[in-house]
């Protein structure tokens, strides 16, 4: 905008009385908001800042209004005292800094070049001079800024690189990936080397599947699939399960177990199969070799892993009816989301219970069955200790005790399988669970993997009113001693942020743990635990100290709308008991960890994990209010989302985000992060974001912008032999290469959607080349969704090293 210096002193120009009024109309809008909720927040006992700030940019705007250079100036001294202010409050810090000061530049720039027009100072030269270097100093600043809102958020770096196990043997690792986390010990770890940190950047998709089966909200397809020799067996959240080429991508069969939407109650997944090469049959005998998936319909199926045909043999011709001994099942209400267990020759068998309906839900029974017939081998009923067998006549097994969602691992040298449980049912009140349900609640339980004998028990939380049940598998591990030998380890991470490393042969804390005190005011009817297990030996992957100050905004606007929101929240820190008003809960039921689990580079002892800092806010509600609003909703069908009905006690329970009016959450960034842990120290190598908000932003609009924010993330890592992470669950959409060393991306790749999936990696027995596969069929978060596998590999002049 041009301004005529030489123009009358009262008759400021047409366009600069335009700017200048719009201006004054921004600056007064925000004003008058900083006053409005600067009020509440006074009120509730937050910050004072707010309100003298409001006050100050309405007097800036009146100012602006008529013209008045002293606008300029208040605005100055305004803009000084706010920097000084978000310094104090929020340190050198980047984004909490960007929230505080980055509008106010931006206005500020804006002021600055209304300033030489105005009357009392057009034509000074000293003045025009001034504003625009002002101005240019602004705007400089804010270039500056932008910028380094594209690089990640860095944690830590890492200071040392860790040297190779010397007892490392690459030869001596398994050639196939045969379940969830690639062995029975869930590890995630892929030894081939072919794929380097040197020649990552030349692969190229070697080949893409369609399987057909859409994605939708609801039904995700979470698989990483299998890879026996040359064939991979991928599913779906549908349950259809195919044999693929994994040097072409060829389909080479096909099964579709006709699993409906409406049978699951919209809940769908497929996260793992299962494989058994039976012994006792020759080569070539239809059956010998099997793949097996558990329906969310509550079926378990062996197919023909060569043809694909129900194996008669198994069942009633190749399928296990889940249902028996479970009593009333309404559908969707009990859902084996993340597929069996080959542990020896039983396939062990659990269950997602839908969250927060009922003291009389189905049972969280853990149960093995046959690899060979199907027959059940035991069943693990908390409520009937030590009896292994079905119910008889017409009883159940026991209802509403803690289930196992996530996969179990096996140790097949110490004969033990062991259970990552949930908490009985409903999750956020615990006043009428048994003594039994209490003992075994959001633990890790060790069983004789041939008769379901429990061994051992330890709990991550004592008496679980958070929904802290434990998402990913326990990770066993031989981790250094520092003493030149390994210890047998059970590595398991929890919704709550804190890691346990315990002995996999007694449960016995290998890193220290300890006992501290917990807030213990619950409503009436509760009964909580004075104390919750900290594991204080092991890095904890969570945000710090959550505060009104912590809470963030795109702008100061959000900002002060988080803060009030947090201001107006019942909180006490960790373990905040549920509350008949809103609360905050922080790590949140979504977990800093989910199912995805960890990884560990075991030729470098590195142990790979992922989290997102996403805050929670909830409430009990009475009974009648409960069923008040569950009757004005008009929904027919359960639900997890909303208002939740928790039958059978006292209470329902409301459940929400705390974000702000633009949909962003109140979390200060990063919202997602992944970090490595040198296992020989148990301290963090590094510690960073990952994942950017190019197709999720503000009011669920795509930004398009690559800003290492840090997303949630739900799917995990795998790492390789060659020192390589790869990663594709976050919610833009990439797969990744990341050096284990340093946590640098080396190499990314852009998906069609988003690739919720841990990553497959596999060395071809067919053409001798490493692949990496993806499942990309949507992420949580993103608004596409897709049927695609694609797999990566190098150019084949470029596979020898």
């Amino acid at each position: 905008m041009s301004f005529n210096p030489d123009a009358p002193h009262g008759t400021p120009p047409v366009g600069l009385r335009i700017y200048a009024s719009v201006l004054a109309l921004v600056l007064a809008a925000v004003g008058a908001y900083f006053v409005y909720a600067g009020v509440q927040l006074l009120s509730l006992g937050g910050s004072l800042y707010y309100l003298p700030a409001g006050a100050a940019l309405l007097v800036t705007a009146v100012l602006l209004f008529r013209l008045h250079v002293r606008a300029a100036w208040l605005y100055a001294a305004f803009f000084v005292l706010t920097t000084g202010w978000a310094l104090w409050e929020a340190g050198l810090a980047f984004w909490p800094l960007a929230a505080r000061l980055g509008m106010f530049a931006v206005l500020g720039v804006l002021i600055a070049l209304c300033v030489p027009g105005l009357p009392a100072v057009r034509g000074s030269v000293r003045v025009r001079r001034g504003a625009f270097a002002t101005a240019g100093i602004l705007a400089a600043g804010l270039v500056a800024a932008a910028a380094n809102a594209f690089s990640p958020i860095w944690i830590a770096r890492a200071d040392h690189a860790p040297a190779a196990a010397n007892d490392f043997d690459a030869a001596a690792q398994p050639a196939n990936w045969v379940g969830f986390g690639r062995t029975t010990s869930g590890e995630q770890f892929a030894p081939d080397d072919q794929i380097t940190k040197d020649n990552v950047n030349q692969l190229q998709v070697a080949w893409t599947m369609h399987t057909g089966d859409v994605s939708a909200a609801g039904r995700e397809n979470q698989n990483t699939p299998l890879q026996i020799g040359n064939t991979l067996y991928p599913c779906t959240q549908s349950g259809q399960v195919f044999a693929v080429r994994a040097d072409t991508g060829e389909k080479l069969w096909h099964y579709t177990p006709g699993v409906t939407p409406e049978a699951t109650a919209n809940w769908m997944r497929c996260r793992s199969l299962a494989y058994f090469d039976n012994p006792d049959m020759t080569d070539g005998t239809p059956g010998k070799r099997r793949i097996y998936i558990s329906t969310g319909d509550m079926r378990l199926v062996a197919l023909d892993a060569d043809t694909g045909a129900l194996v008669p043999g198994f069942g009633e011709n190749g399928v296990v009816a889940l249902a028996r001994g479970m009593g009333t099942v309404k559908p969707g209400f009990y859902n084996p989301t993340s597929g069996p267990l080959l542990a020896g020759r039983n396939l062990i068998v659990g269950g997602w219970v839908m969250d927060n309906q009922s003291t009389d839900e189905p049972s969280g029974v853990v149960r093995a069955f046959d690899a060979v017939t199907g027959r059940m081998a035991w069943a693990w009923d908390v409520g009937r200790p030590g009896e292994t067998g079905e119910p008889a006549g017409d009883e159940t097994y026991t209802r509403g005790t803690p289930n196992m969602w996530a996969t179990p691992s096996y140790d097949p040298e110490l004969g033990l399988v062991y259970l990552p449980t949930g908490n009985g049912t409903p999750d956020l009140f615990g006043g009428n669970r048994s003594a039994a349900t209490d003992r075994v609640s959001s633990s890790v339980v060790a069983l004789d993997a041939r008769t379901g004998q429990e061994r051992w028990t330890f709990q991550l939380v004592h008496h679980d009113v958070w929904d802290y049940d434990l998402p990913s598998k326990p990770v066993l591990y031989d981790m250094p001693d520092g003493k030149g030998g390994r210890i047998p380890a059970l590595v398991q991470a929890g919704k709550n942020g804190q890691i346990y490393v315990l002995d996999r042969r007694n449960g016995k804390p290998i890193t220290e743990v300890q006992e501290r005190a917990v807030p213990t005011g619950g409503v009436p009817g509760e009964h909580l635990s004075p104390t919750q297990p900290y594991s204080v030996g092991m890095p904890a992957m969570r945000d710090g100290v959550v505060s009104e100050a912590s809470m963030w905004g795109i702008t100061p606007i959000d900002q002060l709308n988080c803060r009030v929101q947090f201001a107006g929240l019942h909180f006490e820190g960790d373990y905040t008991p549920p509350q008949l008003t809103w609360y905050l809960q922080n790590p949140s039921w979504f977990g800093t960890t989910n199912w995805g689990g960890q990884s560990i580079d075991k030729r470098h002892d590195i142990m790979i994990v992922n989290d997102m800092r996403i805050m929670m806010k909830g409430r009990l509600l009475s009974r009648e209010d409960t069923n008040a609003r569950l009757a004005a909703t008009g929904k027919t069908s359960a639900h997890t989302g909303g208002v939740v009905p928790m039958e059978r006690t006292p209470y329902g329970a409301e459940r929400g985000m705390v974000q702000s009016f633009l949909g962003v959450p109140c979390t200060t960034p990063p919202f997602g992060t992944m970090a490595a842990i040198d296992m020989t120290t148990q301290k963090v190598l590094w510690h960073r974001s990952l994942g950017t908000p190019e197709q999720f932003g503000p009011l669920g609009m795509k930004t398009h912008l690559p800003m290492e924010l840090g997303m949630p993330t739900l799917g995990g890592a795998v790492t390789t032999g060659a020192g390589l992470v790869f990663f594709s669950a976050t919610s833009d959409y990439y797969l990744r290469a990341l050096d284990v060393m340093t946590g640098e991306v080396v190499w990314k790749s852009p998906l069609p959607v988003g690739g919720g999936s841990t990553p497959l990696v596999f060395t071809s027995p067919a053409d001798g080349r490493q692949y990496v596969v993806v499942t990309a069929s949507g992420s949580r978060s993103a608004p596409d969704y897709g049927d695609y596998i694609i797999a990566y590999a190098l150019p084949k002049r470029a596979t020898t090293h």
